[in-house]
């Protein structure tokens, strides 16, 4: 008998284990969503080509519906609105936001708006989205309206 009371002494039971577990994951719970969220580098990229796709859906817009469409660029609310649709993509605090727009557009004020017209032309502009060494610039070409996405990152690709 003795020895069968020394074996229950040395070992955890599957009832401790859980409870272990249970209080692991609710510590976990409670703990994780006060962590800082960072932009990874890949998610920094995948916002650069997002606005790029909204700009380029209003450029096309603009040539589909033969009118003028313009493009909200906000860094102040860190957000770039559609003209064609409600798209609305916001970035988040701890991307630098930055917009080089034009003041006039076509003898008139541009308002933080990049335009673009019925033959694919456009005021240009450029946004810069950047997170640590991560630079990516969206820029439209005022003449013929093209948007291109360039890395200006400091470290080599």
């Amino acid at each position: 008998m003795t020895r069968l009371n020394e074996a229950r002494q040395y070992g955890f039971t599957l009832l401790e284990m859980v409870c272990v577990i249970a209080v692991i994951a609710l510590i976990a719970a409670v703990l994780l969503p006060s962590l800082p969220q960072h932009t990874s580098r890949a998610r920094l990229q995948a916002y650069a080509l997002e606005a790029a796709t909204l700009l380029k859906a209003d450029r096309n817009a603009a040539i589909d519906r033969r009118t003028d469409i313009a493009t909200l660029v906000d860094p102040s609310s860190r957000a770039i609105r559609s003209g064609a649709t409600a798209r609305l993509l916001r970035i988040p605090d701890d991307v630098r936001f930055d917009a080089l727009l034009p003041q006039t557009c076509r003898h008139r004020a541009a308002l933080s708006t990049i335009s673009f017209f019925a033959d694919g032309m456009s005021c240009g502009g450029t946004i810069a989205l950047a997170r640590l060494d991560t630079t990516y610039e969206i820029r439209v070409n005022w003449l013929i309206g093209r948007i291109e996405i360039v890395d200006r990152s400091t470290r080599g690709n």
